[in-house]
């Protein structure tokens, strides 16, 4: 049996596969060129993340239909809660009536004072057909200034 040689690799010495192959290129770059590029990526997924959790994550203020009641042909009345992270604030939600084919029958803009994180809070909507259902449209803290209770200037 012949023994076989373990210095000189399968194809040729070192020399012949470098120059078969070409030579094995130095380092990419600096060392302190990864750890800044990580530090990087971790900080743009930071700022990715909270911008999507402040789009999609939970609505500051929220309106939700408890109950209706149609009272007349021309009139109904809804309660709603409203859940708001800052009860502190005055908030405003559009209420809405749907007639029976759809149609939006009357719709009013709601004040709702400062009180409770959770209201409950009911308005009586005129309507131009009968309605069949009422349903809170939504909720916002920018209060228009004719809903406002605060004195307008003057001047």
């Amino acid at each position: 049996m012949a023994e076989i040689d373990d210095s000189t690799p399968p194809g040729g010495s070192p020399a012949a596969l470098a120059d078969r192959y070409g030579r094995r290129a130095g380092r990419r770059g600096p060392r302190w060129l990864y750890p800044v590029l990580l530090g990087v990526v971790v900080v743009i997924g930071a700022v990715v993340s909270f911008v999507t959790y402040r789009n999609l994550g939970p609505p500051p203020i929220e309106g939700k239909q408890v109950a209706f009641r149609v009272i007349a042909d021309d009139r109904v009345e809804i309660s709603f809660e409203v859940r708001r992270d800052r009860p502190r604030d005055a908030a405003f939600c559009i209420v809405r009536a749907r007639a029976q084919d759809g149609d939006e029958a009357g719709r009013k803009e709601v004040l709702v004072a400062p009180g409770e994180r959770q209201t409950v809070t009911t308005t009586l909507l005129r309507t131009a057909k009968r309605a069949v259902t009422g349903e809170v449209f939504g909720c916002s803290y920018q209060v228009p200034a004719y809903l406002s209770s605060e004195p307008r200037p003057s001047g």
